[in-house]
């Protein structure tokens, strides 16, 4: 416990700016073609102009206001009826009355807003912040596969159950393991997590590797191996030990040279 380290996160951590381009490139088109209607007076006069050139350009409005197509909701309208926010992309007044209640409207006026695809890549860098754990556990799997490669150690990585027919104890759901490692007659099938906050995840995690583990190592040739790190280990404590009881092979960013010694051998 007192080995756990209070973060795994470099700066390349916060926004992965490759994804967010590419997000922005695939509305870019469509941005280009609303920059039209920042600084309008008549803003249904641009909306009916653009409407008859691209119709289409407007179905990306969606992600103006932080919302991506495929997280679009049910709302409710003016007259209190629950539409679908695409409604509003059906026709030019529809168009307007969009603009006009999100706000979206005052600020095209005001040109608070001078390119739309400027802004949408501000958005996009906002929504990436929700990626952040899933970030957390990519990081940990690349330092995990550098340590093996400063090693020398020969491994694989996602490998999933179904590739061997020994591991039938697993029953017919198929699992993914994060690493394999194939050493001194045994096969390592190995998952890594790094967890700087608490939460209900690390009891779960925790009480399904505890289930886990004894089945895989009853399979002769085959070890478990679970490499975790992370304060936010501190508010599971109990779990992580029952954990660490059950499964032979436990370590953390600091004990993992003594898996990899074990390999090494």
């Amino acid at each position: 416990m007192s080995q756990l380290q209070k973060t795994n996160q470099t700066l390349d951590f916060f926004c992965d700016f490759d994804k967010i381009s590419a997000n922005v490139s695939q509305v870019e088109m469509s941005l280009n073609t609303l920059n039209y209607l920042i600084g309008k007076d008549d803003l249904t006069k641009a909306v009916s102009e653009v409407w008859q050139q691209v119709p289409s350009a407007f179905e990306v409005m969606g992600i103006l206001i932080a919302v991506r197509e495929e997280d679009r909701k049910p709302v409710v309208d003016s007259q209190g009826n629950v539409v679908m926010m695409k409604s509003y992309f059906t026709s030019p007044c529809k168009v307007v009355e969009f603009l006009e209640e999100t706000g979206l409207a005052d600020v095209f006026h005001s040109r608070r807003i001078k390119n739309l695809v400027d802004y949408v890549f501000g958005i996009e860098t906002g929504l990436d912040t929700n990626a952040r754990k899933n970030r957390s556990g990519h990081i940990m799997e690349r330092t995990v596969a550098n340590i093996f490669k400063d090693n020398n150690i020969t491994f694989r990585q996602e490998v999933y159950s179904s590739e061997f027919s020994e591991l039938s104890v697993l029953g017919t759901d198929e699992k993914r393991f994060d690493f394999y490692i194939e050493a001194n007659n045994t096969k390592y099938l190995i998952e890594v997590n790094f967890y700087s906050g608490g939460g209900s995840k690390l009891n779960e995690v925790a009480r399904a590797y505890t289930e886990l583990a004894p089945r895989i190592n009853s399979v002769d040739g085959f070890e478990f191996v679970w490499i975790t790190d992370g304060i936010g280990w501190r508010s599971a404590r109990n779990k992580l030990e029952e954990a660490y009881v059950e499964i032979p092979s436990v370590y953390n960013l600091t004990s993992i040279k003594e898996f990899v010694e074990t390999v090494k051998k």
